[in-house]
């Protein structure tokens, strides 16, 4: 992996430290305040972790396909959780790492996915690249 595959997998790599930091910190000092949030903190931080190494051993089918499943869910779990803790405030007391779309992490959150799947689309696997005279 090389350029901008690189970059992207160092970027998440930052996520994912980030995200288990802040989810342990808030787990072990105050999980009573906001267990949801912090659950979702936590939740987030495995999504990341998976999505680096699914990125990093991409070019084998089935992480590939692991790299897809978790991406797609980071970017459903960062535009739900994004809107709801913006449409029901009281639900989140804490913010969580996909708290109003990832503002806490200069929204990095919303638009990492975003470069995640387009990097997958263009760096597809020979399995799941189309057969050649197909098209």
């Amino acid at each position: 992996m090389t350029g901008i595959g690189r970059v992207l997998v160092v970027v998440y790599a930052v996520m994912a430290l980030g995200a288990t930091g802040r989810s342990f910190v808030q787990i072990v000092e105050r999980f009573d305040h906001a267990p949801l949030a912090f659950t979702l903190s936590a939740a987030s931080a495995a999504v990341y972790i998976l999505a680096t190494l699914a990125l990093i051993f991409s070019r084998r089918e089935a992480w590939y396909r692991v790299a897809w499943v978790a991406i797609v869910f980071e970017l459903v779990g960062v535009l739900v959780i994004g809107t709801v803790s913006l449409a029901v405030p009281e639900l989140f007391p804490e913010a969580t790492v996909w708290s109003g779309f990832g503002g806490g992490y200069v929204f990095i959150p919303l638009v990492l996915p975003f470069l995640g799947l387009w990097w997958l689309i263009t760096h597809r696997t020979r399995a799941d690249a189309p057969a050649r005279g197909a098209e």
